[in-house]
């Protein structure tokens, strides 16, 4: 663990520590606590420095903790145990993907990050999330079929995401063609699927999940499309810990259901909460009832014509 991870987990109750108490307690130099705490800033965590009484967090944060996780997780269920937290990484998918690869079974793997510095949306943007305050994860499955038969996974898992933050106490939550979750029209979270194998199997797939919890004003002004966060949504930053389990509870079942059943074992759910389905237009606002119900059709039919594709392994953009 290097100094800045230390004094994230010093200042993280939000009270004010001086550098003396922090030095002592991490064996540093007053020097080094400085180095340390001015490197928070480059990652976008904002730290008063009061003087004459030492430093503290603008806003208080609960950093990843393997301990509390499973305890959130122990009697859950879950046989998900090869749980990995790292400071940083370029990318979680990429890291739990070159380390499934050559595992002989790599299903139920889990890897979290408070700092993904290349992180991927789709089309290749980049996921913007304000560090130690976002839930950054990924989870690795092993399939004994091909790509083929993971068609339409991207669906599963936005239920399984749905589902994870309703037991979260988040409500009105919808979903978007084929991988974003939104709440009244924001973006809320995202999932990206990256899979590798044989075309007559096995084939491993690696889920990246994204879910905003809190994204600082400078990194709001990157974000190039309407979103949201949970802090927004419920004023306060909710425990990334008992998420992350409530997401990786919800992922592994949905992982053994797709495997058993498909994509048909999703698709009542999926279409109950996608936005179109749901007796809303996905396509935005019309100025005309009749035309706002039309495009909602369309969107409808679009929809339920990219499902059956889906379940037959091949993909089809919806527009």
């Amino acid at each position: 663990m290097n100094t800045r991870t230390q004094i994230i987990k010093l200042l993280a109750d939000g009270e004010c520590h001086s550098g003396t108490d922090i030095g002592r307690r991490l064996g540093v130099s007053r020097a080094a606590v400085c180095k340390g705490v001015k490197a928070l800033g480059t990652i976008g965590l904002a730290v008063e420095a009061l003087g004459g009484r030492g430093y503290r967090l603008q806003t208080p944060l609960t950093p990843l903790d393997r301990r509390q996780l499973l305890c959130h997780l122990d009697g859950a269920g879950v046989a998900s145990r090869q749980i990995e937290i790292l400071d940083e990484v370029e990318s979680t998918n990429r890291h739990l993907l070159a380390q499934a690869i050559d595992a002989s079974d790599p299903s139920g793997s889990v890897c979290l990050a408070e700092v993904q510095s290349q992180g991927r949306g789709r089309r290749g943007r980049g996921w913007i999330a304000t560090p130690y305050q976002n839930l950054m994860l990924s989870m690795a499955w092993r399939f004994a079929g091909g790509p083929a038969m993971v068609s339409g996974l991207s669906l599963a898992a936005g239920v399984a995401i749905v589902r994870a933050l309703e037991r979260c106490g988040i409500q009105d939550v919808g979903l978007k063609w084929p991988n974003d979750v939104l709440w009244k029209d924001r973006k809320l979270a995202g999932l990206l699927v990256d899979v590798t194998g044989e075309a007559t199997g096995p084939c491993t797939v690696v889920l990246g999940i994204g879910v905003n919890c809190r994204i600082a004003p400078a990194d709001a002004r990157r974000i190039d499309q309407p979103w949201v966060d949970l802090y927004t949504i419920g004023g306060q930053i909710p425990d990334r810990n008992l998420l992350a389990a409530l997401v990786i509870d919800e992922l592994e079942k949905m992982f053994r259901g797709f495997a058993e059943h498909g994509l048909a074992g999703f698709r009542a759910e999926w279409a109950r909460h996608h936005l179109s389905t749901a007796g809303r237009c996905a396509c935005g606002k019309a100025k005309h009832p009749s035309t706002a119900r039309s495009r909602a059709s369309m969107t409808t039919a679009r929809c339920a014509y990219a499902m059956r594709v889906a379940a037959a392994g091949f993909s089809i953009p919806v527009k």
